[in-house]
């Protein structure tokens, strides 16, 4: 079963570009001038997003330097708590929103600190898996087509968020025990 799975992993992308150049071979697409377009297109997206990029980079060192992370560490450990979630982790739940390179330098530190074969480490990998960097995302995608009132998108995206840190502790517990 592994093998397949191993094979089968390894063929799925090089089989879904063929398949794309395929398609559009027989639908009679000018695959190369549509490259071209689709490349000029993400240099001009690129250029348009720079200001919101620099704007979230600049906003989460402030945040990682000035230690706001350690005192909302402290403002949230007794709620999470309540639903099992250590607090070694409480870190990652709160960096992972808005940085995925912050976040993923601090599941560095939890396995480095805790083994990536501990209960903390598996728990810290499953809620890198599970969550989104919300703030980054919105940023990039809403600055990239003007969307300047993302409405309810926050607040669902932040719900979601905490259902993937609940999940990820469920789960781990469920396979791994605590």
């Amino acid at each position: 079963m592994v093998k397949v799975l191993s094979i089968i992993s390894i063929s799925v992308i090089p089989t879904i570009i063929t398949i794309i150049l395929v398609h559009g071979y027989i639908k009679g697409v000018a695959l190369y001038d549509v490259f071209v377009e689709g490349a000029k297109e993400g240099f001009t997206t690129a250029i348009k997003i720079m200001p919101y990029l620099i704007a979230i980079f600049v906003a989460i060192g402030i945040f990682r330097r000035s230690g706001a992370m350690e005192i909302m560490v402290n403002i949230f450990a007794p709620i999470t708590n309540i639903f099992g979630i250590p607090n070694e982790v409480l870190p990652l739940v709160i960096m992972r929103p808005i940085s995925g390179s912050g976040s993923l330098g601090v599941v560095q530190d939890i396995v480095s600190t805790y083994g990536a074969d501990g209960f903390i480490g598996r728990v810290a990998s499953t809620m890198m898996g599970s969550a989104e960097t919300i703030f980054y995302t919105m940023a990039v995608y809403f600055g990239a087509v003007g969307i300047k009132n993302s409405r309810h998108t926050l607040s669902a995206a932040l719900l979601s968020h905490v259902a993937a840190v609940i999940a990820s502790v469920m789960v781990c517990r469920l396979v791994f025990g605590s």
